[in-house]
């Protein structure tokens, strides 16, 4: 057989950073307008999704295409926006990334062996590796999580894991995240108009969830789905744990918070285990089926 082209691993790395780069946008973003309290949480949500059903529409209609995706994967992204944004609201970043992305951790892991996917040793290491600077990253600040916020963010882990699992699937990304976004508003609005006493909302905390969903979720979702063609499950799952290293990194250069070497010791071990579970089936591909 000839050699396995290098070109098309370096595009899904290439994808995937842009789409955790994006991910850590989201917290970012989301830490601005709830943290200052220019916008409430429902209100951030429904913005959020609206603005980036919006933007990937008007995109589809420069290509000529139609929207697709699926009510189930719809329901998914409501699913993960609204409870992410009110849980928010009762845990700290660190506690909130730490219970999200262990939740899609599992749920990925989980699918991937129920469907036959077994993990490479490499996988498993850089698995390993990333959780342990997670955990070191987050573990000073924990303290007890509230209840009602823990319970919030499992589910939205669960309906994170759901959407990308649905999203390997799928075939024009744009299409199928811009119909499922679409399907996801009308979720989003009915919770808006229940919380509508408790709405109160700024310009900057508008502007901060229309950001937050055209460019670093709509357009975001888009790149995430491309990148998920060429991932593993398992690879998909540990590659989003460099998503809170990346959003404390984010938060020390965009909000001035100090830089510690517990912070660059956690991103050290978070990104290299991702760069690890990454690269390390690539090799072995490139090896096992080089010309002998």
């Amino acid at each position: 057989m000839g050699a396995v082209s290098p070109a098309a691993p370096a595009r899904i790395l290439l994808l995937t950073l842009l789409a955790l780069v994006a991910f850590a946008g989201n917290s970012i973003l989301c830490r601005l307008a709830l943290g200052e309290q220019s916008i409430d949480a429902a209100s951030f949500a429904a913005l959020r999704l609206f603005s980036g059903a919006l933007v990937l529409l008007v995109a589809l209609r420069l290509r000529g295409e139609r929207p697709t995706g699926s009510w189930t994967a719809g329901l998914a992204l409501f699913l993960y926006a609204v409870p992410f944004s009110f849980a928010y609201l009762r845990l700290s970043t660190g506690t909130g990334a730490l219970i999200l992305f262990g939740t899609v951790q599992a749920i990925m892991i989980a699918a991937g062996l129920r469907e036959g996917e077994r993990p490479h040793r490499w996988e498993w290491c850089g698995l390993l590796l990333a959780v342990s600077g997670l955990v070191y990253l987050v573990s000073p600040g924990l303290r007890a999580p509230a209840h009602i916020g823990s319970a919030l963010m499992v589910v939205a882990g669960v309906a994170w894991g759901a959407y990308s699992l649905r999203g390997r699937s799928s075939g024009s990304p744009v299409a199928a995240t811009a119909g499922n976004f679409l399907r996801a508003v009308p979720f989003a609005l009915l919770v808006s108009l229940a919380c509508l006493s408790a709405a109160h909302l700024s310009l900057r905390g508008v502007l901060l969830a229309m950001f937050s969903g055209a460019v670093t979720s709509g357009l975001g979702y888009v790149i995430w789905y491309a990148a998920l063609r060429g991932l593993t499950t398992t690879r998909a799952a540990t590659a989003q744990l460099a998503v809170p290293a990346l959003a404390a990194l984010g938060g020390v250069l965009l909000l001035g918070e100090p830089v510690t070497p517990r912070l660059v010791m956690a991103a050290l071990l978070i990104l290299g285990g991702v760069a690890l579970a990454l690269q390390g089936p690539v090799r072995d591909r490139i090896r096992h089926q080089a010309p002998r």
